[in-house]
């Protein structure tokens, strides 16, 4: 009991060794393979109520209301007693662009274009990148790279902008909102299993781990019917 009473709630007690991030993608239901047909609305509603769920914390008004706009570019370090509330840098869903929802309500889900969103694990105090922003690319996983003709990121160039870093806590940080890269598949090979695999790039980023899929990529299966 006396030694729970030394540790912070707000800083972890060890940060010098610090895990590069893992990922996970949205919207996830069942498993890590997103599958349906474009002429049948049923199999493809359900991920675009997932991706309208998901994105409401990041509705543009929300984000004013509640955040702060932050300089792009570098990182938004905090200082002041651990204790004091930290503020957080907006971002958007309209960032998105094509993948927010607000001009295709389906999320390119009605035309065999679907978006994925991609995001990385919080991780208190972590600085990704080392000054530089990391990014995000997509290619096969297992097969012919054709299958996966043609991906758009948003936002920009699919980049984690420094700014969202570093992440202070739940407890300080509670109204931070994780950036997001926004993964659209234009050019997907219909009717067929494409496993995909999206990784981060950047300095002290793992992406290369057997023994974890998890770990600064992320694998799943787009199968895309007519």
């Amino acid at each position: 009991y006396v030694m729970l009473l030394t540790l912070s709630p707000y800083t972890p007690t060890y940060r010098d060794r610090v895990s590069p991030p893992g990922v996970m993608i949205r919207p996830y239901l069942n498993g890590f393979t997103i599958a349906f047909n474009v002429s049948q609305p049923s199999t493809w509603q359900p991920y675009v109520d997932s991706m309208h769920h998901f994105l409401a914390a990041y509705d543009d008004k929300i984000q004013e209301e509640k955040n702060i706009e932050c300089i792009s570019g570098q990182y938004f370090i905090q200082g002041g007693n651990e204790s004091e509330e930290k503020k957080a840098c907006q971002f958007k869903r309209s960032l998105l662009q094509n993948c927010s929802g607000i001009e295709d309500p389906t999320f390119g889900y009605s035309k065999g274009q679907p978006c994925i969103l991609l995001k990385m694990n919080r991780i208190i105090g972590y600085r990704p990148g080392a000054g530089v922003p990391v990014s995000v690319n997509c290619k096969v996983q297992k097969g012919n790279e054709s299958d996966l003709r043609s991906v758009d990121f948003y936002p920009g160039n699919g980049t984690f902008d420094l700014m969202y870093y570093p992440y202070y806590g739940k407890f300080t940080h509670v109204n931070y909102t994780s950036p997001l890269v926004a993964m659209h598949f234009t050019d997907v090979k219909r009717n067929y299993l494409v496993p995909i695999q999206c990784s981060l790039n950047g300095k002290g980023i793992i992406n290369d781990l057997n023994s974890d899929r998890f770990l600064g990529r992320i694998i799943f299966t787009l199968s895309i019917g007519k």
